[in-house]
C-alpha cells in the first residue's frame, strides 16, 4: 500500500514565532564580579509549528552577568509567552540567547534545550554567545 505523501515543510513554517513581540525582559543591576548563574525552566512548554502538537521540555539557561542580571518574574513571563505559540525547538533556544543577549549582555551565556520524547525522537538544543575578549578584560579589572 502506498503511502501518502506528507506535507513539506515550508519557509514560514522554519520562520514561524522568530519575529514574535515577546515581554519585555527587565533587569537589575549586578553589584559583583564574574559568577555564573543557571536558570531552570523545567515545565517549558510551545507549540509545533507544522502540527499543531504540543512540545514540552526543560530549558537550562546559563550565563555569566557583565552589568545586568534577569529579573526573575519578568523572565517568567516571557517564558510563558512561549506556551501556545507554533515555533521550532531550535528556533526557542536562539530567540531565548536573542532576547537575553539583547536585554542583559551577559559576558557570556549558553541556554540548552531538552525536549520530551515524540514519536521516540528526544531534542537536545544547545546555542551559545560570548562578549569579546577585550570587553571581558576591562570588566575583569
Amino acid at each position: 500500500m502506498k503511502q501518502p505523501k506528507a506535507k513539506a515543510y515550508t519557509d514560514e513554517h522554519a520562520a514561524s514565532g522568530i519575529d514574535t513581540a515577546f515581554p519585555e525582559i527587565e533587569t537589575w543591576p549586578n553589584q559583583f564580579g564574574a559568577y555564573e548563574i543557571e536558570i531552570g525552566i523545567p515545565e517549558f512548554t510551545s507549540v509545533c509549528p507544522k502540527t499543531g502538537l504540543p512540545d514540552s521540555g526543560t530549558i537550562i539557561v546559563t550565563y555569566i552577568p557583565d552589568e545586568l542580571c534577569l529579573e526573575l518574574k519578568s523572565f517568567k513571563m516571557y517564558t510563558l509567552a512561549y506556551r501556545n505559540l507554533g515555533i521550532f525547538q531550535e528556533n526557542i533556544v536562539n530567540c531565548f540567547v536573542r532576547d537575553i543577549v539583547k536585554a542583559t549582555t551577559p559576558l557570556s551565556i549558553t541556554v540548552m534545550g531538552d525536549f520530551a520524547a515524540r514519536g521516540g525522537l528526544t531534542s537536545r538544543i544547545t546555542a551559545s554567545w560570548q562578549q569579546s575578549q577585550e570587553k571581558k578584560k576591562r570588566r575583569a579589572r
